[in-house]
């Protein structure tokens, strides 16, 4: 812990309102992950996206006392008890703190690098490494110019081994990152097209990110990749660097000598000073060869025998690089994020805890936290704190560790030896309408566990990314910005999820949220939504309705006006509550909304109304993505600007408007008014080639081939002899069918993604099932099929069903599996 004194100094800043000389453990910049604020300092940011400075109040609420921002007329004065430290950069003082930390630091440091596997190969070498060394790690994928600060303050100088990943997308990056991590050793993963839009040449990359070398005095790298090579021995050739390298040329400080590859697992034989031996690994795949030949290398030159790393390279386990949540069972939501166990990773897990309970009790079972670096009472009590301070209505503890500190935790609490049959005592607990964490150490295989509580369907899932929904979000919200954002969540947030998708924006602090029917704003009131939320298309049995859960209702022509009238005679009966309402108004589009003719009848209504209010005035675009109709769509634009003008200027206070959907937003700057609506543009659909570039894929739909049998030339396929055989073929049968939501349209024109490769989807659609021709592939049972997704966009399968993404989106069957992934 360091003073803010200390601190201010540290990071060159200047103390301009010094209160206390707070004790400081925590460094915060994103105020929604506030855990002690007593013990926290706040980096007010200022990004393009955001403002930091904007959350102090809110955080100084919440007794938060010690701030850095980087605006000098700040109004400080508004803050009393608060410690301020002004500094010219916020991530430039970050930065230096990190630097200063780093100084503290006594024990080896490995820099890793790389386009990919620089987190596998963190985690693994954790596996394997942890029994004879103290270990921090940076979390998840932390390697970014504010990433790698924030993993470099959870280090300390206990730490036998610190892992710190460096990630960059273009030049100029990789000296700053150096400059605070400062490696004693490094390893360079590999080479690829990954993150290279900003570098003219592939070399040009790799020098960059050989910069994170600058001062290392061990580099571990693989030989056989020619060009990787050929640049680091360039790079070696005037530093003091020892080079280590692994593959199978002659002179590899550990060469291979044989692989042999199987359906689900790998021999290697390997020379190291001139013995050979023998490793099992539980993977197939060149990548994970890849990754683990790296931490091998790690471990041999650390010294560590051979023969002692065997048995733990055979149980490796795949890293996944996710937090996971799925539909239990007993209405239940499980999180599983047992990928790594650390005080800082737990702290994450419980924040997404948080935002995704909000009508659930809220359930942790954590196991035994391995190498913290810190005494275990104190450990355990930190985590007792946590609980507490995160309201956690249910806690298991796993492992023995947990068992012995049971007295520091909330009464109630469970306790339980990690052995084989945990699973099923874990099965037997009455769980209910609960959010329930599942945070565990590998060995502890939290994977049984979320096996028995996770509700059985079958095998065909729909992952929706969550970062790659803010991504979006993140990319809208620049374009449109200082427009406030509507974000569109009906048809059950076009097949994601409308709740789950709600709580994400909430969380995200979107301004508003809109479905088409009362009943969709119904359930997210009661899952705890708070948000306001249109309602596009109110029926006339349900006005009530809106009035209970404060929505605010779609009003488009003197009938829906009139239950507008008489709702607000009945609340004036019972309650004073103001009802919000927005107006739409026809354009163009000829579906719903006030016509111009309308519009003096409407206004002279509306005047007369009491104890309402008109939140936006709104229409909507008929064909903005299509750049051949932008004759039609600036009449449209210019008949809205006159036609909502002419009310907002009758009305005795300001009114929004809007009527940019995702394809406007990024087209026609000039229509965005007041705010913006945002549909498929969130979910990863852009309405061109250029903008889909910016987008980030959400929705990936997999399956996986249940069965492959060879067919002879003249037989058929399928209901209705739906596809002939011209010659010897095989077919994999999916799992997956028209009543899951695969457009039957598909039959002989879709294609799936089995293993890089797109299969033919062959026959018509069955109700539960298709069929694939793999003939050209090297396809097996159980091998994942992505029906549509990053490698297989939703865009081309829609052309082949003679459809659009939004169709596809929102068929998906509820009996498909949602699981909802952070990477």
């Amino acid at each position: 812990m360091n003073t803010i004194e200390e601190i201010s100094k540290m990071i060159h800043g200047r103390l301009i309102q010094f209160v206390n000389n707070n004790l400081v453990s925590e460094l915060l910049i994103d105020s929604r992950l506030l855990l002690f604020p007593s013990k926290t300092i706040f980096f007010a940011l200022t990004t393009p996206r955001n403002d930091g400075h904007l959350y102090i109040q809110e955080l100084y609420d919440q007794n938060v006392r010690n701030f850095v921002i980087t605006q000098s007329d700040f109004p400080i004065k508004n803050f009393p008890k608060g410690n301020f430290c002004f500094v010219e950069n916020g991530v430039d003082a970050l930065q230096q703190l990190a630097i200063e930390h780093r100084k503290t630091l006594k024990g080896k440091i490995v820099g890793i690098t790389g386009s990919n596997g620089k987190t596998i190969v963190k985690e693994w070498s954790k596996q394997l490494l942890e029994p004879y060394f103290r270990i921090t790690a940076s979390p998840k994928s932390y390697n970014s110019q504010i990433g790698v600060p924030l993993s470099l303050w959870q280090a300390s100088a206990d730490d036998d081994l610190c892992f710190f990943e460096a990630g960059i997308s273009q030049p100029d990056e990789m000296q700053r990152l150096e400059k605070m991590i400062q490696p004693t050793i490094g390893i360079f993963t590999n080479i690829g097209s990954a993150h290279s839009e900003n570098f003219e040449t592939l070399t040009q990359k790799i020098q960059e990110k050989l910069q994170l070398f600058e001062h290392v005095k061990t580099l571990i790298y693989c030989s056989d990749q020619v060009v990787l090579s050929q640049e680091i021995q360039k790079f070696a050739q005037h530093r003091n660097i020892q080079l280590i390298s692994w593959g199978h040329q002659s002179d590899s400080f550990l060469k291979m000598e044989q692989e042999t590859i199987s359906l689900n697992s790998t021999h290697l034989r390997c020379t190291y000073q001139q013995k050979q031996f023998d490793i099992n690994i539980p993977f197939a795949d060149q990548a994970s060869i890849e990754n683990i030949m790296h931490c091998l290398t790690l471990a041999i030159y650390l010294q560590l025998p051979v023969e002692n790393l065997l048995p733990s390279l055979q149980k490796l386990k795949s890293v996944a690089l996710r937090l996971e949540m799925h539909q239990g069972n007993h209405d239940c939501i499980i999180i599983n994020d047992s990928y790594n166990l650390d005080m800082d990773s737990l702290r994450m897990a419980l924040d997404f805890l948080q935002q995704q309970a909000i009508d659930h009790q809220k359930t942790l079972i954590l196991s035994d936290i391995p190498q913290s670096g810190k005494k275990s009472d104190d450990l355990y009590q930190t985590v007792s704190d946590l609980i507490k301070e995160k309201k956690i209505t249910r806690f298991i503890g796993i492992g023995n560790e947990l068992m012995q500190h049971r007295q520091l935790f909330p009464e109630g609490s469970l306790f339980f030896e990690n052995t084989p049959q945990l699973p099923e005592k874990i099965a037997q607990i009455p769980f209910h309408s609960e959010a329930i964490l599942l945070k565990g150490s590998r060995r502890f295989q939290f994977e049984n566990i979320n096996n028995v509580l996770q509700k059985q369907t079958h095998e065909t899932v729909l992952e929706i990314n969550i970062g790659s929904l803010i991504h979006n979000l993140n990319y809208y919200r620049l374009l449109a910005k200082p427009a406030k954002m509507m974000a569109m969540v009906k048809a059950f947030a076009y097949g994601s999820g409308s709740t789950e998708i709600a709580n994400i924006l909430q969380h995200q602090n979107i301004d508003y949220l809109c479905v088409a029917y009362i009943d969709e704003g119904i359930e997210l009131r009661k899952s705890g939504i708070q948000l306001p939320i249109m309602i596009m298309n109110p029926e006339a049995s349900g006005f009530e309705d809106i009035l209970k859960y404060r929505l605010e209702p779609e009003i488009y022509n003197f009938r829906t006006l009139q239950l507008l009238e008489e709702l607000i005679q009945h609340q004036l009966f019972y309650c004073d509550q103001v009802i919000h309402f927005h107006l739409k108004l026809d354009t163009g589009m000829h579906r719903l909304g006030f016509e111009e003719h309308d519009l003096d009848r409407l206004i002279e209504k509306l005047l007369q109304l009491r104890n309402c209010r008109l939140q936006s005035i709104f229409s909507h675009f008929a064909c903005s993505d299509d750049s051949a109709c932008d004759n039609f769509t600036e009449r449209q634009l210019t008949r809205f600007e006159q036609m909502s003008q002419k009310i907002a200027q009758a009305l005795p206070y300001p009114v929004l408007r809007h009527i940019s959907n995702s394809a406007a937003i990024s087209r026609l700057p000039q229509a965005r008014f007041d705010m913006v609506r945002l549909g498929i543009g969130l979910y990863g659909v852009a309405s061109n080639e250029d903008e889909q570039q910016h987008l980030e894929v959400v929705n990936s739909l997999f399956s996986v081939i249940s069965q492959i049998k060879t067919i002879a030339k003249g037989e058929y396929v399928g209901y209705s002899q739906g596809f002939l055989a011209t010659t010897e073929r095989r077919i994999a049968t999916i799992p997956i069918g028209y009543a899951d939501g695969l457009h039957r349209a598909l039959k002989n024109r879709g294609k799936v993604l089995i293993n890089g490769q797109r299969c033919p989807i062959v026959g018509n659609i069955c109700m539960d099932m298709c069929m694939v021709d793999v003939t050209d592939i090297n396809a097996n049972e159980g091998d994942r099929v992505e029906i549509f997704g990053k490698n297989n966009p939703i865009a081309v399968l829609a052309q082949e069903a003679g459809t659009i993404p939004y169709e596809l989106f929102t068929g998906i069957s509820p009996r498909v599996k949602r699981i909802y992934i952070q990477e």
